[in-house]
């Protein structure tokens, strides 16, 4: 088995390597186009469902948000370091 498919890999690298030295091309003559099919009657299949429901609302409340003071290294208004 470890044969077969070590001999598949030398054939496919040998192909490939023929085909990028321009030994082999590929020309595509004829358009492919898909077949014709036709379908009648048949019926989808009915299901029945149950999901949660889900209420959305809103409510006003307050909220404490601390206070942030930036001071900027060199800013003439920060405080002297404690002695």
């Amino acid at each position: 088995m470890r044969f077969l498919l070590g001999l598949v890999g030398v054939v496919a690298l040998l192909v490939l390597g023929a085909w990028a030295l321009g030994l082999v091309t590929l020309n595509q003559t004829q358009v492919a186009r898909a077949p014709d099919v036709k379908v009648e009657g048949g019926q989808a299949p009915g299901f029945a469902v149950n999901v949660a429901t889900v209420e959305l609302g809103t409510e006003n409340k307050t909220v404490a948000v601390p206070t942030v003071h930036v001071t900027k290294p060199g800013d003439p208004r920060q405080d002297a370091p404690a002695k």
